[in-house]
């Protein structure tokens, strides 16, 4: 399948604690790969948390049909793995994703780098 989204993953809320991240803040998946300098942070917990999701979802798999929203629609929500007090000293975080179709352009251009180093 050729379809390549991007994931824009933004904290929506944080229940606790969390000494990684700060509302608002976001990480940016174009097909398999995270975009370093449009991640504000990264955390394995969170990772953990939406890593066997993001792939079905770049690819345009239904929030909906995987349990991450109510309606059907673009926009999803994960929460960390870290279960906050009194369990923890850490915090839940809530992440909300949001899919886009990346423009023709530049999908084009993530499809050739890919195959170019025997990713696709």
């Amino acid at each position: 399948m050729n379809t390549v989204n991007r994931l824009i993953i933004i904290v929506k809320e944080i229940r606790g604690e969390c000494p990684v991240f700060k509302v608002g803040d976001r990480i940016v998946i174009e097909g398999p790969n995270i975009v370093p300098e449009k991640a504000d942070a990264l955390c394995v917990h969170a990772l953990g948390s939406m890593l066997s999701l993001v792939i079905a979802l770049g690819r345009g798999v239904s929030f909906k049909e995987l349990g991450l929203a109510k309606e059907e629609g673009n926009v999803g929500y994960v929460q960390c793995l870290d279960p906050g007090p009194p369990y923890t000293l850490g915090g839940t975080v809530i992440f909300e994703i949001r899919r886009e179709r990346l423009r023709e352009k530049h999908r084009a251009s993530f499809l050739l780098k890919t195959r170019e180093h025997g990713k696709a």
